[in-house]
Order: structure tokens, then sequence, then C-alpha cells
């Protein structure tokens, strides 16, 4: 797939670093004089949209329940200002590429990178809004491939920078269903809510408690530093060999084990050991309980969080892996390996985030201690012949929103 900022993506589970790119910066004021030399004129703002990690709660999003991720410091910056053509115009100073787009153009299925932009206009045209033309010149440090939402960060912010520029009032709910739809019916990905919901809604300091039923959405406290916790943040490299057919699996078996259950949805089942005892199929066995387990983890993390516990996270955490790794078969070797050498270097707990088949893992570590643990895990994969990770330190950040 093409991607979110020009040029081709990497390959799944591999990392676009911000050394290895023409240019990125996540400065606000050289993003101003950029935007000056490639349109000869000011922009009208700035604005930026997330990427995000998932704390906890991972294949419940299809299921109607509940997930808790929260917005990265690393975003997508967009200087912008109107023009009166009715074009629109983008470059990514990450590819130093120019596409320009008309509303004739607007076509579902536009490929391109372009298309995660024009995808935003046609969305909110599709919802009745009238969005004139713009120029906007973009530069992102979310690392794409890597399962923290690059492409909802993208969508995220050039709704909220045109949102702005047509003077248009749109609940943050809503911006986040809109995004969505520009990315599951213009560019063709079927995601779920929660990437662009965290990307919209999130706030500094905090995670969001999500329910993908009703949408209802709740700021919960999570002030890592206050309470002398990093979370680690590694990305594996694993190339998601299987994640499109198995990712299909899994949702196909929950579904048909509601069905033979006779819920709605997996969220329903309030009763574990009476549901298993009703099915058959020891893998579908195994898919519910990782499903209503994990479920009941978001809701105790939940709890751990508004008491301000957040060390007790940890368990939550190494539940979560082991039921991805036993009951939901979502995790592969150098995940394990990761999150096993996190723990055995002195994580609090630790567990693989995302889709699975690769990626990410998160760790909550001592502070002060990310760095030596994410080179305690470079080391290993060397060890065992995988190819070098990247990590960071991630911060609880603050979602979409307009910086000057």
């Amino acid at each position: 797939m093409d991607s979110p900022y020009g040029g081709t993506a990497a390959p799944k589970g591999q990392v676009i670093s911000p050394d290895t790119v023409r240019r990125v910066s996540n400065d606000a004021a050289v993003l101003i004089q950029d935007f000056r030399v490639r349109t000869d004129r000011q922009p009208a703002g700035v604005w930026a949209a997330p990427g995000r990690v998932n704390l906890i709660g991972e294949h419940t999003d299809y299921n109607d329940g509940y997930v808790m991720p929260f917005a990265l410091a690393q975003r997508v910056l967009i200087a912008a200002a109107p023009r009166h053509d009715g074009a629109w115009s983008v470059t990514s100073l990450n590819n130093d590429s120019t596409e320009t787009f008309e509303t004739a153009d607007l076509q579902p299925g536009m490929t391109g990178w372009q298309a995660y932009v024009a995808g935003v206009v046609w969305a909110l045209q599709q919802a009745g809004h009238r969005v004139g033309g713009a120029d906007l010149v973009l530069t992102s440090d979310v690392p794409e491939g890597a399962g923290l939402s690059s492409s909802a960060a993208l969508e995220c912010a050039v709704l909220t920078t045109l949102a702005d520029l047509n003077d248009l009032d749109i609940s943050g709910l809503d911006r986040a269903k809109l995004a969505r739809r520009a990315e599951n019916a213009f560019v063709g990905a079927p995601t779920g809510l929660m990437d662009q919901a965290a990307a919209t809604l999130c706030t500094a300091g905090h995670a969001l408690f999500f329910d993908c039923r009703t949408d209802d959405a709740e700021q919960v406290r999570f002030d890592t530093a206050r309470a002398g916790l990093e979370i680690l943040v590694l990305d594996t490299k694993t190339p998601h060999a299987l994640v499109d057919s198995e990712y299909a699996a899994r949702r196909a078996s929950c579904e048909e084990a509601a069905q033979l259950l006779g819920v709605l949805a997996l969220r329903d089942v309030t009763e574990l050991d009476a549901a298993l005892n009703q099915l058959p199929d020891p893998v579908i066995q195994r898919r519910v309980r990782h499903v209503v387990s994990e479920n009941a983890r978001v809701l105790e993390a939940v709890d751990v969080l508004r008491n301000g516990r957040i060390a007790d996270l940890a368990p939550l955490l190494d539940a979560s892996h082991s039921s991805m790794r036993e009951d939901f078969e979502i995790t592969v070797p150098p995940v394990d390996l990761a999150v096993e050498v996190a723990r055995a270097s002195g994580a609090l707990g630790a567990r693989m985030t995302g889709g699975g088949f690769g990626g990410c893992i998160i760790a909550l570590v001592p502070a002060g201690e990310a760095e030596r643990i994410g080179h305690e895990i470079a080391q290993s994969f060397a060890t065992a012949e995988y190819g070098p990770p990247a990590h960071f330190i991630a911060v609880p950040s603050a979602g979409a929103q307009r910086l000057r």
C-alpha cells in the first residue's frame, strides 16, 4: 500500500525512521517556513494529530467491547491556507512529493498516498459539509508500518485542518467517524474506530477508555512520570505475513461463537465458563476466552488508573499477552522474545500491542530504565539472528488540535 506520507510504504512491521526520510520536523515554526518557501505565502495556521498505542484491549473492538489507547507525542503536522480555485494541493516533506486534486477526482479507490487526504475531503462532502480548496504542507514523525496508526494521524490532522479553514462545527467523535469513513470507504482499509478516536479525542496525560458499542469515551488519568514509570514501545519489525488472513479468521470465529451463544456480540457474554461449555470446538472456546477475559482486563485497568495505581497495570499486561499467545494465538516468536526479555530485564509487565503476527510490544518499566531494557531486547534479537528492533519512550499526549 502507498505510504500515507508519500512514496511507497515499508513492508508491514518495518519502521521508516525519521533519520531515513528526506525531511521530518516536528517543529511548527520550521513547517511554517517550509510552507512560505513552497507557496510564496503565509499559512493560515498549523494543525497536528498524533499516532497512538493501545494500552490494553486487543481484538475486542469488533466484538463490541472495550479498548484503552493513548495518543503519542509523535504526530502529523500540517501548515495550510485556503485557495480559491476549488483544488487541493498537498505536499509531503517526508518524501518531497506534491499532489493536486479537484472535486472531480474524488472517487473511492483513488490510488496514491494523496488518497488519505482526498478521502477526508470526500467524507466531509458526503456528510454535507462545504469544503473549499486549500494548500497543505505536511510532515510526520509517526513511524509507519509499526501499528501506531500513521494513516489515522494523517486523516485526523487533515480533517482538523479543513474543519477550521471552513468553519465547520463538528464534534470530536463525529470527526473520528468521518476520518474512519475516509479510510474505510475511500482508501479501502477496513479499520475500526479506535485509531481515529484516539487521534481525535485523547488528552495529554490520559488514556482513552472507549466503548466500541456505544462510542462512550472517558479520559482516564495516566501520569506515568508522576508514578515513577515509563512506557517502552518496541517495534520488533517482524513482517505481518499472516495478518490479513488470520485477522479475518479470528473475526469469523468470534462471529460464529456469538451466533452459537445467542448473543449480539461476545461483549454480551457474562458467564465465561457457562459459555465455554456450550461451544463444542476447542479453538472457538479459546477465541471466546481471550475476548471475554480481555474485556474484563480493560475494565480492571480502568479501575486501576482511576485509583492512581499505575503499577498495578503490570499483571494485566502480562495476562493480556499470555491470552493473546495461548488463546487467540496471534503472537510470533520475535514478539514473545521481546516480552520475555523485557520482563527478565526489569519491566513490571509487558505485552504485544496491536493486531498481532508482528509489530510492537509495550512494557511498563521503572523511570530511567526504558533505554536499557530496549537495548537488552536488541541484544537478544541479535543473538536470535532477528533483525534489529526500534524503540522509544511513549508519552501520553494530546489529540488533534490547532497549534498556531
